[in-house]
């Protein structure tokens, strides 16, 4: 039996990695493309989404007030002084010529100081301020005068603070901050990865061989039909699992650049050896149920067209159960949850990227999908027995 099983598994591994061309695209190219991209994607979209740190904004301001003068001493603008509103400064702002003009009422901290906010009588003094969204500076400086001028007005009536004192207030730290954003994500991301890594070579390996004949050379071999599924299953496993992790190494470090820079807090590093050995254990336990699923679906088909419009509703309902992880109060804790395949796969990661992982449902995930493997290798080996199936 072992024999026969490696004899599989070493004509599958010499039929793939024998291909260049086919080990390339199918195990390096895709992390390379997801690292490439998403990694231009983050730089780029951070780079049109905000100012350089040292960006001085250019304010036009008419009538500005003394309190107002004051308080933006320490500010990163440059003002320029004009006489009254004009079309001329707005055409600017929408030029791009400018970040923002600012438009004052005569006597404003006159005005200000005779509001009284609690009667409401006459208008409140105003301050016009003109900008444009489609330009990072002239929107970011907008939203900081935003901030200037709430924080100002607070302080004209300033009764109490919150969190006024130094100090940090949000208790939250990286590690949760971090496994917040991970157990959302990345089961998601994983799944599709994994999917469709096997997805790319099992109806290659079943159906491609029934379509080129070459089936009926193994089949009239002195092998048990178990062995033969059971070879095709775990090198097929082995080579989906390259895949899937060389997409998913990809994404790790490009979240980074993703996520806002180097410097931000998402990173890696908070899990421990612990984490990633359960997580390659549910890893390897849902690549195998993938395959074996996959190779099912194939070898009902004549041909790898045929299987990849079979295997459609099969990747819908993974896609489906990968984004439950975005959805509800984490991973689930009762242990029949883990006997679902799939979902106690995408559940299963949620926890360990949460550091809420319980051993037993890791345990309890592994074994039952080992379980269906076992049995959807046995309806392999009795499709193989097939004359129907196989010589269609």
């Amino acid at each position: 039996m072992r024999n026969n099983i490696l004899a599989i598994i070493k004509k599958e591994f010499v039929r793939f990695f024998g291909d260049k061309r086919m080990a390339l695209t199918t195990i390096l190219l895709p992390g390379l493309m997801i690292y490439v991209m998403y990694s231009i994607l983050g730089e780029g979209m951070m780079g049109r989404m905000s100012a350089d740190e040292d960006y001085v904004y250019h304010v036009s301001v008419v009538n500005m007030p003394q309190s107002m003068e004051t308080m933006m001493e320490n500010m990163p603008v440059q003002i320029e002084n004009v006489s009254e509103k004009n079309e001329g400064e707005m055409a600017k702002v929408a030029d791009k010529e400018t970040d923002l003009f600012l438009v004052y009422q005569e006597d404003f901290d006159g005005a200000v100081a005779s509001y009284d906010s609690e009667t409401s009588q006459g208008a409140a003094p105003q301050i016009e301020m003109y900008y444009n969204s489609t330009k990072p500076e002239s929107s970011e400086g907008y939203q900081m005068m935003i901030a200037a001028f709430d924080s100002y007005e607070s302080m004209l009536a300033n009764k109490f603070d919150v969190n006024g004192r130094e100090g940090t207030y949000d208790l939250a730290s990286d590690k949760d901050e971090t496994g917040m954003f991970f157990s959302m994500m990345l089961p998601m991301l994983l799944m599709i990865f994994l999917f469709s890594g096997c997805m790319g070579i099992a109806p290659e390996a079943i159906a491609g061989e029934k379509e080129r004949g070459t089936i009926a050379t193994l089949l009239v071999t002195p092998m048990k039909r178990s062995h033969l599924a059971l070879g095709k299953i775990i090198s097929l496993g082995v080579i989906g699992l390259l895949s899937g992790l060389s997409s998913f190494i990809g994404t790790m470090l490009s979240l980074p650049k993703m996520m806002g820079g180097e410097s931000g807090s998402i990173g890696v590093d908070v899990y421990g050896a612990g984490d990633y050995v359960m997580l390659l254990f549910v890893i390897l336990a849902t690549v195998l149920i993938m395959v074996a699923a996959l190779s099912v679906i194939s070898a009902y088909a004549k041909s790898v067209k045929e299987a990849s419009t079979a295997i459609l509703p099969l990747m819908v309902i993974v896609m489906v159960i990968a984004f439950s992880s975005m959805l509800g109060d984490g991973a689930p804790t009762q242990w029949y949850w883990y006997l679902l395949p799939f979902y106690n796969s995408v559940q299963c990661m949620n926890g360990i990227f949460a550091f809420a992982a319980l051993p037993v449902n890791i345990v309890i995930t592994v074994v039952s999908n080992l379980v269906y493997v076992m049995i959807l290798a046995a309806g392999l080996a009795k499709m193989f027995d097939s004359e129907k199936i196989m010589y269609l």
